[in-house]
Parts: C-alpha cells; structure tokens; sequence
C-alpha cells in the first residue's frame, strides 16, 4: 500500500493542495453528489456513491489525459482507481487526514471495453472510473484529451487482457500504474486467440493496426491457444504481424507466453513450457523469429517459468485462480496478485532492454 500525506505533483514537487482546488470539468457533462459522511470531501462532478465512488464521463474513444485529487476527508483515506474493464491505475494508496494527493495517467478509452470482442461485456460508452478501497476519497477529477502520446498496443490471449470478471485477471490490465503521463496501454487482447485467429479477426489486430502511429509500440504474444500450430504457421503468423506494425513506423516486440502451472517433481512440464502438440517450441520460435527480423523479445517464458519454480508446486498456487479463493482452480489464468507479478516481469524487461515505454515508465 502506498501512504501519501502531501500532494505529489506531476512535476514531483510536494505541496500542499487545498481540496477543491483542482476541478476542472468544464467540458465534461455531469453533477456531483457530497456524501452522507461528513469525513469525506463533496464528490466531483460526474461522479456518485460511497464505496466504490463511480465517476463516468461521455468522451469519444481516444486517449485522454486524467488528473485526480484523492485524500481531503476528516479522516484517514485510502483509495485505489481503477478506469474502464478493471484496468487499475492506482494501486491503493493512504491519505492522512486532510491531506490531498494529486496523480496524472494517460487513459486509452473504447468500446467496447475490456476485451475487444465483448467476452464477459461491452461495459458502457464513454469514459469510467472507479475509486475503490476502505475509505475511498476524490476530491477533484479533470479529463482532457489527450495529445498525441505514445501507445503501446497488447496483442495476446486471456492471460494478456483486460478481464471484465473478477477473479480473472490479465497482466496487461495490471501494468497500468507504472506508466507515466504521456503514454498510454491500449489491450487489444482477447480470450481463446491464437496467433492465426487473432490475426485475421477485423476486431483484432486489423483494428489495433489501424490505429497505429509512428514509434508505438505493439507487444505481441501468443502460444496458449496455438495447441496444434506447425512451426511454419505460427511464424508466418508472427512475421505477417511484425512486418504490418513496421510499415506503419510502429515498434514490434514479441512476447514469450507466460508458463502454465503444471509441475513433474519441482519442475515444469513441457506443456507448461508450451511445447505443443504437435511438438513444437512455440516460445523458442519466437526467440529464433526475433533474432531473425532483428525483433525485441521479452522473453516471460523463462522469466515466469524462474519464479514458477522458486516458489515450488504449492505456493506457485498463489499466481493462479484457486478454489479456496476464488472458487475456481485453474492453472493457466492469473489471480490479481498473479497477473500482477507477471506484469512485473514484462516491466522488467522492458527496462532491461530499453524499449519504447521504457522511458514512460515511473
């Protein structure tokens, strides 16, 4: 939990910000509501509730830049933000008593939400927030589009996307908070996708490319849903991807599935390692397609497959969805605290090899 009890600026500067002192909605339609309890500060504008206060703004999809003062309350306050399908932004963070802390994100908004082909939801139009947590408090929310800021674009599967329904979780929607203002995260991922039907599927990668612009980059990773994939497939798969980003000037960068939970002794099965069914690599493909087209690689296979097996066949549980916790054992997709340490890894070695969101990154 991050504890702030000064304004921390987009600047870094520490001050001291009065609680009403960051409104500014003008363009945006909405009437804010104060709560019940008079520990809390008046909500914003657009926004309503107590625990969790939502805040909806009707923008078109786009980037957009989001400022927000939490903390002002009588009493302690401890709040996290979430925006659109469950993409956390501000993990939760404590404010003391009459203290205001001011963020900054850039906030990639579609629709629909969530994963492109509506699994689990479309969610709504426009723009949502959600400040959660045991005291949530927000005093100020401004929103204003944003210009031209670098994107990085998630191409993937499950394991990738932004899941609508807890307790399902996806990396990409857990990186959020660690990218500063200026950049944003645009998941394109989506559930059951292969290299092969993500590629083809106009609501897929046609419209992630579309969007495209020069020196984004576009994080591409498959291999979960490429059970019976030959080689030569899943390459000309990778390459026809890798070589459409680079003619609209944007940065490819594969990326290495993440390993499944499947242990023989202490260690991982070749499954897990996803070797297929018809016996190939796949993660060793894209190792070898990445030194061929002079592609980065972030390579989650190993990194993910080290921490897998440091923590052993019982407390690597904790990664993935158990029954005891969220009713459901499965040994492929990630708990929140899961996707959160595999998100982990990718921001490692995106500051490992300096690639383009590296510079964005808090």
């Amino acid at each position: 939990m991050i504890e702030v009890r000064m304004t921390l600026c987009r600047g870094g500067h520490r001050v001291r910000l009065a609680a009403a002192g960051l409104l500014t909605l003008a363009t945006l339609a909405g009437t804010g509501a104060a709560h019940a309890d008079a520990a809390t500060p008046a909500l914003p504008a657009g926004c309503s509730g107590t625990a969790p206060v939502k805040c909806h703004y009707a923008v078109s999809p786009g980037n957009y830049d989001v400022t927000i003062s939490i903390g002002g309350g009588t009493s302690d306050g401890q709040t996290e933000m979430w925006v659109e399908a469950r993409r956390l932004m501000l993990p939760a963070t404590r404010t003391a008593a009459g203290a205001v802390a001011s963020y900054s994100f850039t906030v990639n908004v579609r629709q629909p939400e969530g994963q492109p082909t509506g699994q689990g939801g479309t969610g709504n139009p426009g723009l949502d927030i959600r400040f959660a947590g045991s005291n949530p408090q927000v005093s100020a929310v401004s929103v204003k589009p944003a210009t031209q800021p670098m994107v990085a674009y998630l191409a993937g599967d499950s394991t990738v996307c932004d899941q609508l329904i807890a307790p399902y979780a996806g990396w990409g929607q857990m990186i959020t908070p660690a990218v500063r203002p200026g950049a944003a995260v645009a998941n394109y991922a989506d559930s059951g996708e292969s290299s092969g039907s993500f590629r083809s599927n106009s609501a897929l990668f046609p419209a992630l490319l579309s969007k495209v612009r020069a020196n984004d980059a576009v994080f591409i990773q498959f291999g979960h849903n490429d059970k019976q994939t030959s080689a030569s497939a899943f390459r000309s798969n990778l390459t026809s991807m890798i070589t459409q980003v680079r003619a609209k000037g944007g940065v490819p960068v594969l990326v290495t599935p993440p390993v499944r939970r499947h242990f023989n002794g202490n260690r991982l099965t070749p499954t897990a390692l996803h070797v297929n069914g018809v016996g190939v690599n796949l993660p060793a493909e894209m190792r070898s397609l990445g030194a061929a087209h002079n592609v980065p690689v972030v390579d989650l296979t190993t990194k993910s497959k080290t921490l897998v097996e440091s923590l052993g066949p019982s407390a690597s549980a904790q990664l993935f969805l158990r029954s005891s916790v969220d009713g459901v054992t499965d040994n492929t997709h990630f708990s929140q605290y899961g996707a959160t340490q595999f998100g982990g890894l990718v921001l490692q070695s995106i500051r490992e090899q300096r690639l383009p969101l590296a510079t964005y990154l808090r």
